[in-house]
């Protein structure tokens, strides 16, 4: 037999063994790309399960901080009666950083721009009450209810509600995750 003739032959058999074999080597490196995203999408779809109420528990809690710190409710829910304007000024800084402090680890569930968002809604609120009681005439002879007619003037006149940008914030958020 003449060597070229089995080399012939030879190629004849390789040579379609190696084409079948890298169709079976693509194939299956396609199937096995398949199979990781079909895992990946079923742990990301079982960690929505776990972290989407969570999510939403977060959000409602930074609401329902944002709707306390709001200068009209917390007036209502700090009473001003029988405090020096200096005492009751103190008292609503303290609820205010309480209400925050208590919702501090929410953070970790929602957006980083909500969040600044929030900080900034506190701020806001801890400023005007702040400037309104260093705009008091003798803020350390005024009552407490003084102060609050101030607060309450000001957000009816000068200023928009500190927290309302902050609260569609969140809501925006919340809308987001459907």
């Amino acid at each position: 037999m003449d060597t070229s003739a089995y080399f012939f032959d030879l190629l004849k058999i390789i040579l379609p063994a190696l084409i079948v074999a890298g169709a079976i080597y693509f194939l299956f490196q396609q199937f096995l790309e398949k199979e990781q995203q079909r895992r990946l999408i079923e742990m990301r779809l079982e960690a929505s399960k776990t972290t989407l109420p969570l999510r939403l528990q977060a959000l409602e809690r930074v609401t329902m901080l944002l709707e306390r710190i709001t200068p009209n409710n917390l007036l209502v829910r700090v009473s001003s009666a029988g405090l020096s304007a200096a005492d009751y000024h103190r008292l609503l800084l303290q609820e205010v950083r309480a209400e925050v402090e208590h919702n501090l680890s929410q953070q970790l569930y929602m957006q980083p721009e909500t969040w600044a968002a929030v900080k900034q809604a506190q701020e806001t609120v801890v400023n005007l009450i702040s400037t309104q009681f260093r705009a008091l005439p003798n803020p350390q002879e005024a009552r407490g209810p003084e102060l609050a007619r101030r607060i309450l003037e000001s957000l009816m006149t000068d200023q928009p509600d500190p927290t309302a940008g902050a609260l569609l914030a969140v809501k925006r958020e919340a809308v987001a995750m459907f």
